[in-house]
């Protein structure tokens, strides 16, 4: 058995974050010992290891407590729950596409000014307007 803060080291958690997911109902079957603090067994670690990676995937709250929902269910639902995190997926997939954009930006915003700094082409702004002098 692991006290919280052997828990939080294992799955690299504040105290915080698996205080609110227990006091959420988030960690399921948490029992207590003889000071009435909470304490896991390994099952209880893995768990807690799969909602600090739907956390990473953007799920809320809310989400994580529909799908531990659908999870305490049994297999009944797990096809339920694979059309859930196929769709948490796509969500992933649009975020790393907008965020490949906005890198794709930054590289050419940087190219830009190496080059204006490099002499190679003139500095032009959207914000302000520049009189070529000659």
């Amino acid at each position: 058995m692991y006290t919280m803060m052997q828990v939080c080291s294992e799955v690299d958690m504040t105290y915080q974050t698996l205080k609110y997911y227990c006091n959420e109902g988030l960690v399921t079957h948490v029992k207590r010992d003889k000071n009435n603090r909470r304490i896991f067994d390994e099952h209880g670690i893995k768990w807690i290891k799969d909602l600090s990676c739907l956390k990473r995937c953007s799920f809320s709250i809310q989400e994580m407590k529909d799908y531990l929902d659908l999870c305490l269910e049994g297999e009944s639902t797990v096809k339920i729950r694979k059309e859930f995190l196929a769709r948490k997926r796509e969500n992933l997939e649009n975020t790393i596409q907008e965020l490949e954009e906005n890198i794709d930006y930054i590289d050419w915003k940087q190219n830009f000014y190496d080059d204006v700094l490099s002499g190679k082409k003139p500095y032009a702004s959207n914000l302000i307007n520049i009189k070529n002098e000659k």
